[in-house]
């Protein structure tokens, strides 16, 4: 996947998990948190269907690197190129 499908992947599980949130206006470099009433629930929704559409498995330690849409396509770039 291109960071551009990746982002866009992004955007897809962030509306089913804050469907009432403006992503449209989503600053790629501001935390998730931030920008979206997000609790820590949710942050680990994105992580369970990111395993769960692409087998891909994020380490508690990591968790971190997916605070921004800028640093989760960052991250993701390398493990879901192949995808």
């Amino acid at each position: 996947m291109t960071p551009a499908a990746i982002r866009g992947e992004v955007l897809d599980i962030l509306e089913n998990i804050a469907p009432d949130e403006d992503l449209d206006s989503l600053q790629d470099d501001v935390s998730f948190r931030e920008q979206l009433e997000m609790d820590s629930m949710d942050f680990l929704d994105i992580v369970m269907e990111l395993r769960k559409r692409h087998r891909i498995q994020i380490p508690e330690e990591d968790y971190g690197q997916l605070a921004s849409m800028a640093s989760t396509v960052e991250y993701l770039t390398p493990l879901m190129k192949d995808i």
